[in-house]
């Protein structure tokens, strides 16, 4: 009897032991992946929603100018067959985009 307890206690302790080892393997890719992502992003700024009614503003009014400026885009797409028009209507809209903000901020 106390055989049988030691080979299933012995057997217990090594499924244990496997399983110690696949959760130190997973902690230490986790570890891994995770350096590697802030050796990338280390540079790159970060992307920081401000807080308050004036930020608020400011966003829904930079995404109704982004959204002003895409569909008329989308609409010289339509309306114009030639590329040249169509490229046109892209520079012009990246040009203007900073005047509509500054205008924008005015009213």
């Amino acid at each position: 009897m106390s055989k049988e307890r030691a080979q299933r206690r012995a057997e217990r302790e090594r499924e244990a032991a496997v399983k110690a080892a696949a959760r130190a393997r997973e902690a230490e890719r986790r570890a891994r992946a995770a350096a590697r992502k802030r050796a990338v992003t280390r540079w790159l700024p970060r992307a920081r929603l401000l807080p308050g009614e004036l930020a608020a503003r400011r966003r829904r009014e930079m995404a109704a100018t982004i959204a002003l400026l895409l569909a008329l885009n989308i609409l010289v797409w339509i309306v114009r067959p030639d590329w040249e028009s169509r490229l046109g209507a892209a520079v012009v809209s990246v040009l203007v985009f900073p005047v509509l903000l500054l205008f924008v901020r005015k009213g």
